[in-house]
């Protein structure tokens, strides 16, 4: 009943309050486009001061998160390291569904930030594009994060990759570091109710660029399925 409670509480804290940080996003970005990484990590401080004080979240990073061009590999629980990335990370390169890009002024805001909207359905022209960004974030220092089971997986399943994870993989050339979350614990994707507790990053060893398909799919699913088993 608690969770339940402090959810309904969080819903129009957190919503409700995004709703003039994106309006003042967009008027920053507009005077000047690097005023949206300030802005950006500004939106994920205030997600993770709602979640920690209403919902009872906390999150901890076990291993170094580090701010060069590397190609992060995130699981994918719940909505709560989608939003966190910013706020870990200085300035992310984040891979996403292109469908994120038409949301009304925050696509816009996120097209400025440096998110890759991936059309699953683009084939080659999709990735090609996807890999052209890619080098263009690389030569700006940025990490590039990917979800690459593609959706939010309940705590405990491990879905397959996607297959066009070990495509950019290679193309991008990039060193590799997978890192497994546990979120669906106190969030779950099935339920707006959320649990108190802590959310760790489990950051693994660095993947050396240049493995083949099959190696570089097992050796990922493997390393963030860590904190599944």
């Amino acid at each position: 009943m608690l969770a339940f409670i402090r959810s309904l509480i969080f819903m129009p804290i957190f919503y409700g309050g995004s709703t003039p940080i994106i309006i003042a996003s967009f008027i920053a970005t507009v005077i000047k486009q690097d005023n949206i990484l300030y802005m950006a990590k500004l939106w994920s401080r205030y997600h993770y001061f709602c979640a920690r004080y209403i919902l009872g979240i906390s999150a901890e990073i076990k291993g170094e998160i580090r701010n060069e061009p590397l190609l992060y590999v995130f699981k994918h629980e719940s909505m709560f390291e989608t939003i966190d990335l910013l706020r870990i990370f200085d300035k992310p390169v984040v891979i996403a569904k292109k469908e994120l890009l038409v949301i009304p002024l925050w696509g816009w805001i996120a097209t400025k930030h440096g998110l890759l909207g991936i059309d699953r359905d683009g084939g080659g022209a999709a990735m090609r594009q996807i890999i052209k960004q890619g080098k263009k974030a690389i030569a700006e220092g940025r990490p590039i994060v990917i979800f690459a089971e593609g959706s939010r997986a309940r705590h405990g399943e491990k879905p397959e990759l996607q297959t066009g994870f070990a495509g950019i993989y290679k193309l991008l050339g990039l060193p590799l570091v997978p890192v497994a979350i546990n979120s669906g614990i106190v969030s779950p994707r099935d339920t707006f109710v959320q649990k108190s507790g802590v959310i760790t990053y489990s950051v693994q060893p660095e993947i050396e660029p240049g493995l083949d398909r099959d190696d570089i799919r097992d050796r990922v699913h493997a390393a963030i399925n860590i904190l599944n088993d």
